[in-house]
């Protein structure tokens, strides 16, 4: 309400946004007739004449910035260093915004030409609504754009007007399938005005079996990937215009930040970003983050055993389950049977502390997880059910033991445990992107967030043509019973009449369950659910056919439109596929141009007189005719079968119907037993109409109760904000951690010499070790020389004859003084040994082993001390300031870790005679962990094993996965039965 007064005063900034843009359109639409009569040489060329515009725009700044890094380079490793580098990064943000006004001033011509470009190429010409959704996604925002109002095609504006500056876009969506099609659909237009476009897929670990340029004179055998040219991951990020998931280029980053060569590295700067789908990658999975792991140590008997006592503990008895915060608690009698059943005294006592993540997570697996909604089993392996898609997340897993717990908990077998060596949120990992955009058909409720978290505000760009959905009232029943026979008897009543119905679930259980009704009743169907997601783009695309029934759960097949009638192209395809006409052998452009004489009402049989084309032509004559008769019988009728606790996710399932100014119905039934009625307040209601005699099959249609819905899901919905907001906070503490480390390694791999840092390091190292002997507090005689002499020996290599009782009479500055000259001159004694060129590589592989095995370890204990902070609470202490705090003082030792690594390291380096015959060949370290593998790898492929190489470890000496454990009692057997026993790089 006063929003709304506010807005009346002030006026709606949508529309003075659009307001804003309108001008601009009328512009590009006065230069379409120029841009008509430019031959595709023209058109082309012009490209190149904007990008030399941009680039005399910065040249004065790109000189400067030249000089400013030439500088930067000469002043390393002394105090100037720092003041060089803030220089750099001023010129280079002024560079960038000097493009932003140069890109600005050649967006009408640039959006003219993308235009012409379209519909010469797709036979596609933007709306002005388009244009404007165009404008939004450059200016940096979300632009919310209905179902049907073609997105995909939006996006090639601003992507090639972005290109323009030469730093790479991107255009991220939430699968495979998405960025893939995106590609083949979009690229004619970018290769027709001279840009580079790629695609990147999910390849089980090894990005360059993944990765495309979009080449229309490419012949490919599989008519899947028409038009794509195999090349590697780095190439894929050299074109102009990158489309990916979200997944792929987040997992991208962090491989990059792991490299031991910079020839390895494969992304540029993170310059500009589309996300489509974005409520979905940046909200729906903003608690998940990126995580690449690596086996650390067998997993325990536990999992096993308290999968096994949890079966039988009796609900409300032995534990109690909060449906609205998601909690399981044992209660005393629990407790006590617990005990009574391990022989323990205190289950929580000190001794037994090992033991109780195991019966927590076993709890939580077996009383809030469940199978076929939260997760499904095959091929004896879980995989997690996405709840706002009900796509399958193949290779990805529940952290902290959970995943474990659940399969203990299905008899499957139990995955070894891993360790943390990579992670990042897509909250933070979105951010990093200098301007950022983003496109949806639900983000208004919403907006709030992205405000708030991502800087980015929501503008709902106008349909092209009014929506005439009819959204009908909810209808409410007491039991799911009831529910689902209305449910049934709408389904039969439309599909008699020929009118196609998609019907939105919740669950996988639930797809299943209305499958089985509709089988009892004879209607063919199709499902559409995690469990043959393969198919869900090609199902989807043919959910308008005349008496066709879909199930989907929630938006699975989302970014395909339903087309009434169904989908000509992929009639087509389909019926050729039968016919053995190999679809690969069908050029591009000549099926381009069939479709577009289609389009425009021609017979395209006089210009390709082939059988392929009479398919085509016979495709579209079909769906013509049965398009016509589904708008006659109202259009797409969409059932949801539950309330989703997000309201988007509802008006996602809705939007499905409608587009485009079609016809089209929805109405969502409702039980008092759904998830979100009984976690707020059905059963209240159920008595009610107990009380009033309202009978099982009578439905509620009241705007109260339709009230109260809407309230819960928004309460749920601030609910889930709060949690996103609260593992920010948290991850923003790691965030900012992981900068600094990345940085480092960054300036290790670029920067031609490391000799300036690292004798910094060994002059604080030294002083370090002094101070830890010397202290003022004592008297001289009392100094423990000989133990210091000891510590440094340990650094480097001290002279055995030193008199070190002479530093009884000096300072503890003198003494520093000297340990550090004799240190520096053992440095210098190692270069020469070594020669310059070996010492200079072998620092840098050095450092970057510390680091990364030393960084490793930190997110280990990251990760334990957030399990645990909450405890903080109970002594009145914010838990969020106390890890904060902690993870401050970790970060300090890590540092001071990493240096007394290096330090010791650098010393003690031996290199291979023929090392120094071939400087430029890296020492290779030992890997931080084995199998590394992502959480999300796609289930393609196994994951990829890394070989250990250098010196063996001793019987006795610790083992390498961390565990604490001597080598012989822990790794050694199996690392023996593979025939490699584990290597790490040698250390003092």
């Amino acid at each position: 309400m006063i929003k709304k007064i506010y807005y009346a005063i002030t006026g709606d900034p949508n529309e003075k946004t659009l307001k804003r843009f309108r001008p601009i359109v009328e512009e590009i639409n006065a230069l379409e007739a120029e841009f008509e009569r430019k031959s595709v040489d023209e058109l082309q060329a012009m490209t190149g004449e904007f990008k030399a515009r941009i680039q005399e725009a910065t040249q004065p700044l790109r000189d400067e910035l030249a000089r400013a890094e030439e500088e930067y380079l000469a002043v390393l490793g002394t105090d100037e260093q720092k003041f060089a580098r803030i220089e750099v990064d001023r010129i280079k943000k002024e560079i960038r915004e000097i493009e932003e006004d140069a890109l600005e001033e050649v967006l009408p011509e640039a959006f003219a030409a993308v235009r012409e470009a379209s519909k010469r190429t797709t036979g596609l010409r933007h709306y002005d609504v388009q244009l404007l959704g165009g404008m939004v996604l450059h200016y940096g925002n979300i632009a919310e754009m209905k179902t049907g109002e073609g997105k995909t095609l939006v996006a090639t504006l601003p992507l090639y007007l972005n290109a323009l500056a030469g730093r790479g876009v991107h255009l991220v969506t939430p699968n495979d399938y998405l960025s893939k099609v995106g590609l083949q659909l979009m690229g004619p237009i970018y290769h027709l005005l001279g840009l580079r476009a790629a695609v990147i897929q999910n390849s089980a670990g090894n990005p360059d079996q993944g990765s495309f340029l979009y080449d229309p004179e490419f012949p490919n055998a599989d008519d899947r990937f028409l038009a794509l040219r195999p090349i590697s991951r780095r190439e894929a990020y050299q074109a102009d215009i990158t489309y990916g998931t979200n997944n792929e280029f987040g997992f991208d980053y962090l491989r990059d930040n792991m490299v031991q060569d910079p020839t390895r590295l494969t992304q540029r700067e993170l310059h500009y970003a589309i996300v489509d789908e974005v409520d979905n990658i940046l909200i729906d999975e903003a608690r998940t983050p990126l995580i690449i792991s690596g086996e650390a140590r067998e997993s325990s008997n536990y999992y096993m055993q308290f999968a096994d006592l949890v079966r039988r503990l009796k609900p409300e008895e032995h534990y109690v389950v909060n449906e609205k915060e998601r909690v399981a608690t044992l209660t005393e009698e629990g407790i006590a049977y617990i005990e009574q059943r391990l022989n323990l005294e205190n289950l929580y006592s000190p001794e037994n502390f090992e033991m109780v993540p195991y019966l927590d997570n076993a709890l939580r697996a077996h009383a809030l997880y469940k199978r076929d909604v939260d997760y499904i089993v095959r091929n004896h392996e879980v995989i997690i059910v996405d709840e706002f898609t009900g796509r399958l997340m193949e290779g990805r897993r529940y952290s902290e033991g959970l995943h474990q717990a659940i399969e203990a908990k299905e008899g499957v077998k139990v995955q070894k445990e891993s360790m943390t060596l990579a992670t990042i949120t897509f909250q933070n990992f979105f951010r990093m992107y200098n301007k950022l955009a983003g496109m949806t058909g639900t983000a208004k409720t919403e907006e709030e967030e992205f405000q708030k978290i991502y800087n980015l505000d929501v503008v709902m760009v106008p349909t092209y043509r009014p929506v005439i959905r009819e959204d009908l009232p909810d209808l409410v029943y007491r039991t799911q019973d009831a529910k689902f026979k209305a449910v049934m008897e709408d389904i039969v009543e439309s599909h008699k009449a020929g009118q196609p119905v998609l019907v939105g679930t919740v669950a996988i259980e639930t797809s299943e369950h209305v499958s089985q009704l509709l089988k009892r009743r004879g209607i063919p169907h199709e499902v559409l659910n995690a469990k043959n997601h393969e198919r869900e783009a090609t199902i989807i695309a043919q959910a308008g056919r005349p008496g066709a029934v879909t199930i989907a759960t929630n938006m699975a097949g989302r970014g395909v439109d339903i087309l009434l009638g169904g989908n000509p192209e992929g009639l087509a395809r389909e019926q050729l596929r039968k016919e053995g006409i190999e679809l690969a052998d069908i050029p591009q452009h000549a099926w381009n141009e069939t479709l577009d004489l289609l389009k425009h009402g021609k017979d395209p049989t006089g210009v390709y007189n082939t059988p392929w084309a009479k398919v085509l032509a016979e495709k579209f004559a079909e769906v013509k005719r049965d398009a016509e008769k589904v708008r006659e019988l109202g259009g797409l009728h969409v059932i949801g079968t539950e309330r989703h606790e997000a309201r988007r996710i509802d008006n996602q399932l809705r939007g499905r119907s409608g587009r485009l100014g079609d016809p089209g119905s929805s109405r969502f039934y409702l039980s008092l037993n759904d998830e979100l009625m009984r976690r707020f307040g059905g059963e209240r209601i159920s008595g009610i109409m107990s009380r009033l005699g309202v009978e099982d099959d009578v439905p509620i249609e009241a705007g109260l109760v339709s009230r109260a819905i809407e309230n819960a899901q928004t309460k749920v919905e601030g609910y889930n904000f709060d949690i996103r907001k609260h593992v920010l906070r948290y991850d923003e503490v790691v965030n900012e951690q992981r900068n600094r480390i990345y940085e480092q390694r960054r300036r290790i791999l670029f920067e031609p010499s490391m000799k300036s840092a690292v004798t910094t390091m060994i002059e604080e190292e030294i002083e370090a070790v002094v101070a830890g002997f010397i202290s003022k507090d004592l008297d001289a005689e009392e100094w423990p020389l000989d133990d210091l002499a000891q510590a440094l020996r340990a650094v480097f290599p001290f002279p055995q004859d030193f008199p070190v009782e002479e530093w009884r009479r000096r300072s503890e500055d003198e003494i520093i003084d000297e340990a550090i000259e004799l240190a520096l001159s053992a440095y210098e004694a190692k270069e020469a040994e070594l020669t310059e060129p070996v010492m200079r590589q072998a620092e840098k592989q050095i450092m970057l082993w510390a680091v990364d095995s030393r960084w490793v370890r930190h997110l280990t204990d990251l990760d334990h001390l957030r399990e645990g902070i909450g405890l903080q609470a109970y002594a009145q202490i914010d838990p969020l300031v106390a890890y904060k705090r902690q993870a401050f003082s970790m970060y300090s030792d890590l540092m001071n870790d990493i240096r007394s690594d290096i330090v010791k390291s650098v010393f003690a380096v031996q290199v291979a005679p023929q090392a120094q015959q071939a400087a430029a060949a890296p020492l290779t370290p030992s890997p931080i962990a084995r199998n590394i593998r992502t959480n999300r790898d796609g289930g393609n492929g196994k994951p990829q094993t890394v070989r250990n190489t250098g010196p063996q470890l001793g019987r006795n000496d610790p083992c390498w996965c961390g565990s604490g454990k001597k080598y012989k009692n822990c790794h050694m057997k199996s690392d023996q039965t593979q025939g490699a026993r584990q290597k790490v790089a040698a250390r003092s």
